[in-house]
């Protein structure tokens, strides 16, 4: 016997999540991740603390057609690179500009924050990577789809 006001049946099932809404499969293209491909994968993120977007683009454009897993950390990487040159460099050119006015002294300190910022996530990236994760930068822009 039922309890009043509760539903007969089963629960509904719940919503498939549409398939451009999944991070693509950690697999090589042969079918399988390699130790070879989370290296690739961590190396995408760890060069970009040191080179900016050179050494992820380097490591995507050699490695992105044998791995999936290599070519979505590429992406990532180089997409959050190009984000982050693009917000200092915007900051610079506003915080130079406006250097006479009081405000322009300001935007220093946001360049300064934006670039810890971008450090912390480049580590976290780098460590969800080094253990077969996929890992989305917050507020990234997607330049390469």
């Amino acid at each position: 016997m039922q309890p009043p006001g509760q539903p007969s049946g089963p629960p509904p099932a719940p919503a498939p999540v549409p398939a451009q809404l999944l991070p693509p499969m950690a697999l090589s293209r042969n079918g399988e991740t390699t130790q070879d491909d989370l290296n690739m994968g961590m190396l995408c993120h760890l060069l970009a603390i040191f080179t900016g977007f050179l050494g992820p683009l380097i490591v995507w454009l050699v490695k992105k057609d044998r791995s999936s897993f290599v070519d979505f950390h590429g992406k990532e990487s180089l997409n959050f690179q190009i984000t982050v040159l693009l917000i200092t460099t915007a900051l610079s050119v506003l915080g130079f500009s406006l250097i006479f006015i009081a405000i322009g002294l300001l935007f220093f300190p946001l360049i300064g924050i934006v670039l810890i910022g971008a450090l912390v996530l480049e580590i976290l990236a780098c460590l969800a990577a080094s253990r077969g994760e996929f890992f989305r930068y917050p507020l990234n822009i997607r330049f390469i789809q």
